[in-house]
């Protein structure tokens, strides 16, 4: 947990705000909440929380979700891959999500015996990323998988893969969550290991884009202080639907003025591909750590952020 005030400290290469000498008495005194800052937010499974947590924190919220989940219309993909496992052809299992690890394991269960399943998982290795599919994976009953240390990105499956698994040879399934980490996958052919997906569901934009849509409008329109991102895929439709509003440039020119919260490296990583500031990282990668610390300081670093600008 960090010191109220400051700001946590991060890799220099992540690019978060830290404390500069001189500002801590400023954080102090403005770490009690938002008082009435208006916060927008992109989630949508939680939305009803996200917007329970900010104006409880003394926020003014904005939820316009960004994403749906959309089951793949057919699974193929997750059957072809329950009999690549049973026959025996499937070495490493890494589970990215705890969404898609349920969906995975309901998908083959259409088929096969959920015990089938369980069984087979439990004589591979099983990588799970975070807690998630940590969650999952114990829900199923499968035993002696391996967990991911936080940030949960995909540099920590490496390092543990390189400390625990090698997988030079090895057969390796990613069980994705809608949008392929080339990068990742390329890691681990580079490693030697014989890769395979095993996409379980994709990401689309809401039925509705309207919400999603007035909020990018109030944004470029000056009229929020705080954006908080709890997933990489947020930012990817917000830019696709900035984009189709012709609000691409001014978007990025008002996240200038905004304090810019993200959950943690992964969605901070989409936030930087598109030239948006990241002025924030909770000290753990959970919602709810993300809005209150990000409540706890939004004051001091818009101030900050503002006057710099001037």
């Amino acid at each position: 947990m960090p010191r109220l005030g400051v700001v946590r400290p991060a890799p220099l290469d992540r690019g978060v705000t830290t404390v500069a000498p001189g500002m801590e008495q400023e954080y102090y005194s403005t770490a009690m909440g938002l008082h009435g800052l208006r916060v927008v937010a992109f989630e949508s499974r939680l939305a009803d929380a996200m917007r329970a947590l900010i104006t409880q924190h003394g926020g003014e919220p904005l939820v316009a979700p960004a994403l749906r989940e959309i089951a793949l219309e057919e699974n193929r993909e997750a059957l072809a891959f329950a009999e690549r496992l049973f026959a025996g052809q499937v070495d490493v299992l890494i589970c990215l999500t705890g969404v898609g690890t349920r969906t995975l394991a309901a998908a083959i269960s259409t088929r096969y015996p959920r015990e089938q399943l369980r069984d087979a998982l439990s004589r591979i290795t099983v990588v799970a990323r975070g807690p998630k599919p940590v969650k999952a994976l114990t829900e199923l009953g499968v035993a002696g998988f391996l967990a991911v240390p936080e940030p949960n990105t995909w540099q920590e499956i490496l390092a543990l893969l390189d400390a625990q698994v090698p997988i030079r040879n090895r057969r390796v399934t990613v069980q994705e969550y809608g949008i392929s980490n080339e990068p990742f996958l390329q890691a681990l052919r580079e490693r030697g290991a014989h890769v395979s997906r095993v996409p379980v569901y994709r990401w689309a934009l809401p039925e509705d884009t309207r919400p999603l849509r007035e909020a990018l409008r109030a944004i470029v329109d000056g009229q929020v202080d705080v954006a908080c991102f709890t997933n990489a895929a947020q930012v990817e439709h917000m830019q696709q639907v900035a984009t189709e509003e012709q609000l691409a440039e001014p978007l990025q020119q008002a996240f200038q003025r905004i304090v810019v919260a993200s959950v943690g490296p992964i969605s901070s990583q989409a936030l930087r591909r598109y030239g948006y500031p990241v002025d924030f990282e909770p000290s753990h990668p959970k919602m709810g750590v993300l809005v209150k610390e990000t409540m706890a300081h939004a004051e001091a670093l818009l101030h900050r952020k503002r006057a710099q600008r001037l």
